[in-house]
């Protein structure tokens, strides 16, 4: 079974690829890890991908294919996409890549969030300055206020997680996807599911959908 996760920022796409991808099996691929990957290995892709981030660029689409092409060669199982495609033009290459792996999508999930608890949820997040943890003061709060458990360091509110800069950012992301929505809805693959509340029970509750819904169709 192969599927794309979607969501805002702050949905829990990450946090939701990890755990559904230990409990279903399947390969959790993030083009942020691939990205890292290949720039650890030092791959000729790695280099390209370290050159576009170096200046502040986002990557070129068909240097993003060519690093997620490099990954299918060595799956085995099932795929479990985080946040990928972003746009209508990658969804278009990936579609294209599936068919000349002789695969094919079985579904594209979004996190369907309120984006006022969005932006609650952003807003809340500290870092800390030293061993870089990352804290929620509503949800995950340190022991003690500000202070790192781990290395006793001091959590940063980051700039990028200001409300109106996340408010920013929420709406650069519908204007990417919803062209990308309206594709898969029209391909008869998308699907909603309610993403608020405890991660664990969101977890359950995608997991019985898919077994249900999308398994057996």
């Amino acid at each position: 079974m192969n599927i794309i996760l979607l969501g805002y920022p702050g949905s829990g796409k990450g946090t939701q690829a990890q755990a559904l991808s230990s409990l279903l099996g399947m390969e959790h691929l993030s083009t942020g890890d691939l990205f890292r990957e290949e720039i650890a290995k030092g791959t000729p892709l790695g280099l390209k991908v370290a050159e576009y981030l170096s200046g502040g660029k986002l990557v070129d689409d068909k240097i993003v294919l060519e690093v997620i092409n490099s990954k299918f060669e060595k799956v085995e199982k099932g795929f479990l996409f985080d946040g990928f495609p972003r746009t209508l033009d990658q969804a278009e290459a990936l579609d294209a890549l599936l068919v000349s792996k002789k695969m094919e999508l079985d579904a594209v999930i979004f996190l369907n969030v309120d984006e006022a608890e969005v932006v609650e949820r952003i807003s809340s997040r500290r870092v800390c300055s030293k061993c870089s943890k990352v804290y929620n003061v509503i949800s995950s709060p340190p022991k003690k206020e500000n202070v790192c458990d781990d290395c006793a360091g001091p959590l940063l509110f980051r700039e990028d997680d200001k409300p109106a800069v996340i408010e920013k950012r929420i709406m650069v992301y519908k204007d990417l996807t919803e062209p990308l929505i309206s594709y898969y809805r029209a391909n008869g693959v998308f699907y909603e599911i309610k993403a608020r509340g405890d991660a664990k029970v969101i977890t359950e509750n995608i997991v019985s959908f898919i077994k249900t819904e999308i398994a057996n169709k």
